[in-house]
């Protein structure tokens, strides 16, 4: 079997709305009032740094990034040890690859504190053991660096990988890492993103349609293809 990289939030844990209020906390404090969802869906699949980047040149905060970074991890932690929900197909197909002894990892724009808080306040964190963080590697997604460190800590080559992922920036870090992808959009709207096009599973409805047994069906017909090819 191949090995497996999941994205954290929005693929496995429906942490959105979490970093939603936590950003809008933190512009709140800094004299932006009215931030929105719909201007926060567009950030998502980008790291928090990043993001913050671009809202403070956008709003002209005066506050260091780093500032901004701080309260508003410390926020979304406060959010993530109790209101995280883990996606249950995808909790399946973990507790699946685990007890089949696949190699999984998570890759997230997060930064490692808050990742591990919502690892372990769900109960993944017994599974996938494996973690890196965007604060971790030179560049966030959309660059390929963070699912390149994952497959180096699991010992594999990238194209012996296949990313998880719900957003366009993380597909294309998975087409730039060379490494297979199953996209489940967080939004059943971006399924036409261009972003999905090289995508070898998509899931065009989101979870609602995501199956468990569909995605381990692909990664074993995957990894069969490549073991029969002597790739694997």
């Amino acid at each position: 079997m191949i090995s497996v990289i999941f994205d954290l939030d929005g693929t496995l844990v429906d942490s959105e709305p979490n970093y939603y209020e936590s950003g809008r906390r933190t512009l709140e404090r800094h004299g932006v009032p009215d931030f929105t969802w719909e201007q926060h869906s567009r950030f998502i699949g980008i790291g928090t740094l990043e993001t913050l980047e671009i809202l403070k040149d956008r709003y002209g905060i005066p506050a260091p990034v780093e500032q901004l970074l701080a309260e508003q991890n410390a926020a979304y932690l406060e959010l993530a040890r109790t209101r995280t929900e883990v996606f249950p197909q995808m909790r399946g197909l973990v507790e699946r690859l685990y007890a089949e002894g696949v190699a999984m990892a998570v890759a997230s724009g997060s930064s490692r504190e808050a990742i591990d808080a919502v690892l372990a306040g769900t109960g993944l964190d017994a599974s996938l053991t494996t973690v890196v963080s965007a604060e971790e590697v030179a560049r966030g997604k959309p660059a390929p660096d963070v699912f390149l460190e994952a497959a180096r800590r699991l010992g594999a080559e990238p194209a012996d990988c296949v990313v998880v992922e719900d957003a366009a920036p993380g597909a294309r870090a998975a087409h730039a890492a060379g490494m297979g992808c199953v996209v489940v959009p967080y939004a059943a709207d971006i399924a036409d993103d261009p972003a999905f096009a090289s995508a070898g599973l998509l899931f065009r409805g989101g979870q609602p349609e995501f199956s468990a047994d569909a995605a381990y069906a692909w990664l074993s017909a995957r990894a069969a293809s490549r073991a029969a090819r002597g790739t694997v």
